[in-house]
């Protein structure tokens, strides 16, 4: 996606990524991670502010530093240099809320024709893993980039 977004910088596996949030709230460290799942080739997609003096993450924070467009055009750019090296990964992602989803979900429907041409992407509704379609609501996603896109 051609959108402007934060500096990345990656461990050697590309499993998690760091960047800074930078707003009227101040510089705020992210952290996106992927994490290997019980199914092979599956990771989960975790993000969120960075605890202090920890590696880990705080998905129920929130930040409100005017950027989140920004923010998750960044998260992207993380999946698309995973997807780079890890070539067979599925990424699972969920918000940590209804309203994280949603704003998920609404992110996939304002790119949705690019996010079609370099992914397959699955919505799940009703406990069913469907092809996503636009403007329809889903609990959960599931991404693999495609073949003729990395």
């Amino acid at each position: 996606m051609d959108l402007p977004k934060y500096q990345l910088s990656a461990e050697s596996s590309l499993a998690v990524f760091e960047f800074v949030s930078i707003g009227p709230k101040g510089r705020i460290k992210k952290l996106v991670k992927f994490s290997e799942t019980h199914l092979n080739d599956v990771y989960n997609l975790g993000f969120g502010d960075k605890i202090k003096q920890s590696n880990e993450i705080d998905d129920l924070a929130i930040s409100n530093n005017d950027d989140s467009e920004k923010v998750l055009a960044t998260v992207v750019s993380a999946i698309y240099a995973f997807t780079d090296k890890n070539t067979e990964a599925w990424i699972y992602a969920t918000g940590s809320t209804n309203a994280r989803t949603r704003l998920y979900r609404m992110g996939i429907n304002k790119h949705y024709d690019k996010a079609m041409e370099d992914f397959e992407i699955y919505g799940l509704k009703d406990d069913q893993w469907v092809n996503f379609k636009k403007n329809t609501d889903s609990d959960a996603f599931v991404i693999r980039r495609l073949k003729n896109r990395l």
